[in-house]
């Protein structure tokens, strides 16, 4: 599989004048309204080399968005990674130590020796104290942006609501760990806490702060955390959000040694046709897909034992 490296197209946003933020926590701000309503977070940089977070925080910032019900707050997770960024090296700073959304489980939120494990730790009761949750992220590859939107019915409908990307994909997360959308109450069907992951694009590529932006925008018009028209010059430059598709995932294949390559240069979204062909080997062993017209989402173009090679999907009926 192709593991060159895609051109950088977007500059690292300065969060310098953030980094206090006003929570004790560093890099978290939160603004409160005074009146009753939902705790909203838009968060950024959860992987350090995620380029196009920052940029939609520093729009909220520079134009000075605040509520107009209950609270919001603006988040740079990864602090350490994000230091770290080299546009000469701009895989190399994806973490610090280990991956920080695979750590939302008790046993890794208890705190350790990582980087990531100690700042999770940290974040940890500002997390708990959010209500609805839109973390922003990017892509290896440069395919069509995409909402994680987890397993449960909730987490489509907020996407939906949202209306954009055109793409959901509604799965279960991954063997190495929860991801920051999974946690607590935003994957348990009997709370009203949601979170919504979104994939704005190729991770340097200029087109994914503009997903950033629009997405982040009207994540803020759904939840009611600003007035139902707010941003509207801002939204008028972005085309009407087109009809969504929704995929969910059948299985994520887990990478189980050290030798696993693709049999094709994947870069997701594929359909294959036919069930029981053989997408990649992983030391000796075949992986086939299950069924017809399975759907890839977001093959790793730099594999690694642990990870998530692929995940494997398929229409939902009626999306």
């Amino acid at each position: 599989m192709t593991t060159g490296q895609p051109p950088v197209e977007l500059l690292k946003t300065d969060i310098s004048s953030y980094r206090a933020g006003n929570t004790g926590i560093e890099g978290v701000t939160t603004f409160d309204s005074g009146i009753a309503g939902p705790h909203v977070a838009v968060t950024a940089v959860v992987h350090g080399n995620e380029l196009c977070g920052p940029i939609a925080l520093d729009w909220l910032f520079r134009h000075d968005v605040r509520p107009v019900r209950g609270k919001l707050s603006l988040a740079f997770v990864n602090l350490d990674a994000y230091d770290r960024f080299d546009p000469a090296d701009p895989f190399a700073s994806r973490w610090a130590d280990e991956d920080m959304n695979r750590l939302w489980q008790p046993e890794t939120l208890g705190g350790g020796e990582t980087l990531e494990r100690k700042r999770a730790k940290e974040l940890r009761p500002f997390i708990d104290s959010v209500d609805l949750l839109l973390d922003l992220h990017s892509m290896q590859n440069a395919t069509a942006p995409l909402y994680i939107a987890g397993p449960l019915a909730k987490g489509r409908a907020l996407a939906r609501a949202v209306g954009t990307p055109a793409l959901v994909v509604s799965d279960e997360g991954h063997a190495a760990g929860k991801r920051m959308r999974d946690y607590g109450g935003f994957g348990d069907p009997a709370s009203e806490k949601n979170a919504l992951l979104v994939e704005c694009g190729q991770h340097w590529e200029a087109a994914s702060a503009e997903v950033a932006l629009e997405t982040t925008l009207r994540f803020l018009q759904v939840t009611g955390a600003v007035a139902p028209d707010a941003f509207a010059d801002e939204l008028a430059r972005f085309p009407v959000p087109r009809p969504q598709t929704f995929i969910e995932i059948i299985e994520p294949i887990t990478i189980m040694t050290d030798n696993f390559r693709f049999t094709a240069d994947y870069v997701g979204q594929e359909v294959i046709e036919k069930a029981g062909t053989v997408i990649a080997y992983d030391g000796e062993v075949a992986v086939t897909v299950p069924e017809d017209r399975t759907v890839l989402i977001m093959p790793n173009r730099r594999p690694v034992k642990g990870q998530t090679a692929v995940r494997l999907g398929r229409l939902i009926a009626g999306s």
